[in-house]
């Protein structure tokens, strides 16, 4: 699973963060690495500087093999929270996808027993 991280102009550290963002990610989807060929994670800051509650953006998409891209995004105070949230999320996304798939996959073997 390759994993790249895109941020916008307004981030800091990017090398540094890059290898945080990976490890979260990589860990919050250890579970479909079979499954994904490719995780794009973009980062930016909404309010461009300025501090607020939430103004830290993460979108990751997984590119699954053979399946559409499944994507989720969260806002939150920091970058760290944020890309958690994000990973979390699409971890879950995809429990509910691939989960429903390997369920069909079971009843048709089941079935042609």
């Amino acid at each position: 699973m390759k994993i790249q991280v895109n941020t916008d102009d307004n981030i800091e550290g990017r090398e540094a963060l890059a290898e945080q963002v990976s490890a979260t990610v990589e860990n919050a989807l250890r579970r479909y690495t079979d499954q994904i060929t490719r995780v794009e994670v973009h980062l930016g800051d909404e309010n461009a500087g300025k501090s607020g509650q939430r103004d830290q953006r993460c979108m990751v998409e997984a590119r699954l093999e053979g399946r559409q891209p499944v994507a989720a995004t969260a806002l939150a105070a920091t970058l760290p929270q944020a890309v958690q949230a994000a990973a979390d999320k699409l971890a879950r996304q995809l429990e509910t996808q691939l989960g429903r798939l390997t369920t069909a996959q079971r009843s048709n073997a089941h079935k042609e027993v």
